[in-house]
C-alpha cells in the first residue's frame, strides 16, 4: 500500500502540474503559472516547494539569486500512487468494485469500456513488437 509522503495532497498536486506542464521554474514562474482558485502567496508556493524537495518530489538547483524546481517524480508514477491509495482506501483494494462503482455512477459505460479494450489490445500489441 502507498505510503502517505507518496501520495501528494490537492496543494503539492496542483504546484506539481506547473512543472509538469511547464518544465522546471522558480517560485515566481510557479506561482504565475497556476491556475484555479484560491490564487496563493509566493510564501505558500515557495513553502510547499521546500516540502516537496524535502519529501524528494522536486529537485532545487540554485540560479542566480532563487531556487529553481524541477520535478523529480513523473505525473504517471505521482497518478499511479494516488489510484492505489484510493483504491485501498475507498474500495479494499477491489478493483471489481471501483470499476462497478464507475459503472453505477455513469462515469463508464460498454462504449467507453469498449474503447478502453481497444487501446489495451493496441497497447500490448506495441509492447510484443521486437525493436
Amino acid at each position: 500500500m502507498p505510503t502517505k509522503a507518496r501520495v501528494l495532497t490537492p496543494l503539492e498536486r496542483r504546484i506539481m502540474r506547473v512543472l509538469w506542464d511547464g518544465g522546471a521554474g522558480n517560485v515566481q514562474k510557479v506561482l504565475h503559472g497556476l491556475t484555479g482558485e484560491p490564487q496563493l502567496a509566493y510564501t505558500t508556493v515557495q513553502t510547499t516547494l521546500n516540502v516537496l524537495q524535502r519529501k524528494g518530489k522536486v529537485k532545487r538547483k540554485l540560479v542566480g539569486r532563487a531556487y529553481e524546481y524541477s520535478a523529480i517524480v513523473s505525473q504517471e508514477a505521482a497518478n499511479s500512487h494516488a489510484i492505489k491509495d484510493v483504491l485501498q482506501k475507498v474500495f479494499r483494494g477491489s478493483v471489481d468494485d471501483l470499476l462497478l462503482s464507475l459503472v453505477r455512477s455513469k462515469q463508464l459505460d460498454a462504449q467507453k469500456l469498449a474503447e478502453l479494450q481497444a487501446k489495451l489490445q493496441a497497447s500490448e500489441s506495441a509492447e510484443e513488437e521486437p525493436e
